[in-house]
């Protein structure tokens, strides 16, 4: 005898959910827009492996990501397997391994799900979706910012409104960090209060570097205040030269896409800690989670990169509905033509499996919205 209640098949583990119609259908729906503006930017599609060997996943700029990576053993080999946390990583692999002599810039573009050890994002959720695109070769500021423009304009396309990207720069403050020549135990408690915001925290570890470094996290904001305050500051040359590359790629965008909103956080570092350049996050007014992100990396073989990834899933909760194909009942002896005709032209078609007798009843059970009544589609409500 045991005390357990009875096992519920409904019941999944934490972080992971079943899509039912129509969120499913529209998520479906939502990815195949964004891969449309992708391949319109000449970014050909490629589909990793949701799983792959532990040493080959996680090399590179894969390192990055193995705490977040489920791992598991292979039967046949025994040898250690990983189910992907990030898609990056693994089109980094591609383009050094599969695509080398394919003339750069190279441009990819990529969907699929992906698997969380933890939901530290913040959204709950541990299997999420994917879709974004990678530019490999150049590394100047028009490439970040060719794939800022691409976002933007998938969101505008799905109808997002509110959008916002927010720039951040990494490498600076590391850049800034190392300067100082803090011990490790006083770099580790700096850097978490620089990750706090935590101005006070930073006045007592920072030393001669806290008035810069305090000056530069009250720099955030929009873009070309943030720039002219991160111009104002007293900084080495190593690091001038990260904050001249973060104005060079605002300018960049701007001059791609005319009236985008741009945020500058000059401290900022968080994210997959792979990126070493400028960096991206982008967020919709009223929606608390981030709708992608992404920044500029160094590919498997130290190519320069830079991408973009975007969470269909969250954008679908920040955009308006998709348009729901409109189901048309067909009753029992309706011809095949009758129902070719209105699938070629965007219906959705249930069909009778037998004499149902009322066909206007069977509709409404079957949520059709029309029924075909002498071979054309009408109102359900008005039969």
């Amino acid at each position: 005898m045991t005390d357990d209640p009875p096992f519920n098949p409904a019941l999944l583990p934490a972080g992971f959910v079943d899509r039912l119609p129509p969120e499913a259908e529209a998520e479906a729906a939502g990815v195949e827009t964004l891969m449309r503006v992708f391949a319109a930017h000449g970014y050909d599609r490629v589909t990793p492996p949701l799983l792959e060997f532990e040493e080959t996943l996680l090399s590179g700029s894969g390192a990055a990501v193995a705490e977040q990576t489920f791992r598991l053993m292979d039967p046949d080999t025994r040898r250690m397997m990983a189910l992907r946390p990030d898609m990056t990583p693994q089109i980094a692999r591609i383009a050094a391994t599969r695509l080398p002599d394919v003339p750069r810039p190279l441009r990819l573009a990529y969907a699929g799900p992906c698997i969380l050890m933890d939901s530290s994002r913040g959204d709950g959720e541990r299997q999420i979706s994917q879709a974004g695109v990678e530019l490999i070769g150049p590394d100047q500021p028009e490439a970040d910012a060719e794939i800022v423009a691409i976002a933007a304009e998938c969101l505008a396309t799905l109808g997002v409104q509110g959008v916002s990207f927010d720039l951040t720069m990494p490498s600076l403050t590391t850049a800034l960090v190392d300067a100082g020549r803090f011990d490790g135990h006083v770099r580790g408690m700096l850097m978490r209060a620089l990750d706090r915001k935590d101005a006070a925290a930073v006045a007592r570890h920072g030393g001669e570097l806290a008035p810069v470094l305090i000056r530069l996290l009250h720099a955030a904001g929009p873009a070309h205040g943030a720039l002219a305050e991160l111009a104002a500051v007293d900084l080495p040359p190593v690091v001038r030269a990260h904050s001249v590359r973060l104005a060079a790629t605002v300018a960049a965008i701007e001059a791609r896409v005319p009236g985008i909103r741009l945020t500058v956080d000059p401290v900022e570092f968080r994210g997959w800690q792979y990126h070493t350049g400028v960096c991206v996050s982008v967020y919709a007014a009223g929606q608390r989670e981030e709708l992608g992100r992404g920044g500029r990396y160094l590919s498997n073989n130290d190519e320069p990169a830079c991408g973009l990834t975007l969470r269909p899933d969250i954008i679908l909760r920040a955009a308006p509905p998709l348009p729901c194909r409109t189901r048309v009942f067909l009753p029992w002896g309706t011809p095949p033509e009758v129902g070719g005709a209105l699938r070629a032209g965007g219906y959705a078609t249930v069909s009778a499996l037998g004499d149902e007798g009322d066909a206007g009843a069977e509709a409404r059970r079957l949520s059709c919205t029309l029924v075909v009544v002498d071979g054309q589609p009408v109102p359900v409500d008005g039969i």
